[in-house]
């Protein structure tokens, strides 16, 4: 299966609303923690706290976030797989 780095989709993605006069997409808390439940999971197999992952999303976007809505929006491995 070929797969593709998320830069590069996020590159594609954004060429295609260009051209189609659609403005950046934006995505919900719920959604955008749910999209990064798999890094959430590991960091905290690691040891890094809410606050600590929370300062890193800070620290490396514009996205301003607590680790109480870390916690409350993370989905579980059971839910981010049940698709697959």
């Amino acid at each position: 299966m070929i797969t593709y780095p998320v830069e590069e989709a996020i590159r594609a993605q954004r060429a295609l609303r260009e051209a189609a006069g659609l403005a950046p997409e934006q995505f919900p808390l719920p959604a955008f923690i749910g999209m990064i439940s798999d890094e959430i999971e590991v960091l905290r197999n690691r040891g890094l706290s809410g606050q600590q992952i929370a300062s890193l999303i800070e620290a490396n976007s514009s996205i301003r976030i607590t680790p109480f809505e870390i916690a409350e929006n993370y989905a579980s491995p059971d839910l981010r797989h049940q698709h697959s």
